[in-house]
């Protein structure tokens, strides 16, 4: 948990800048939420890329932003994998009117957040996480 290992992989290239103090950002999540953390994966891909990891591990034919595994055993620290989808994040910027480095962090803290335990099936499940998206992307750019 001291020392976590965190790794940005690009299938699909996006500027990501300050990739030292993201790391220590994202480190501190885990400690603030309590959750040894060994090893996160960040492998940001196309679309299609994500789309067949959807039908190959969870039987969903959509596309989606970002899929989240703990690879861990259970009781072990978090060994996360976190595919996101460039083309997910470029578009839900425009869609929302948000930068796409802002969209781009709260989808890297969104599958943090899952990680820690986050849930968003639920319309409560879904408020608390984006409250939390929220804080962190402020607490991260501030």
């Amino acid at each position: 948990m001291n020392n976590p290992t965190i790794q940005f992989n690009f299938l699909k290239p996006i500027s990501l800048g300050e990739r030292t103090g993201l790391k220590r950002f994202l480190a501190s999540l885990f400690r603030k939420e309590k959750i040894p953390m060994a090893e996160l994966r960040y492998i940001f891909c196309s679309d299609d890329y994500l789309l067949e990891i959807n039908r190959q591990f969870l039987q969903h034919d959509y596309y989606t932003d970002i899929i989240t595994f703990n690879l861990a055993e259970k009781g072990h620290p978090i060994n996360g994998e976190i595919y996101i989808s460039v083309d997910r994040v470029r578009e839900n910027a425009r869609d929302f009117a948000s930068p796409v480095r802002k969209e781009l962090h709260r989808v890297i803290f969104h599958g943090a957040l899952h990680l820690c335990g986050y849930r968003d099936k639920t319309n409560k499940e879904k408020l608390e996480m984006r409250n939390k998206e929220d804080r962190a992307l402020e607490s991260y750019f501030n």
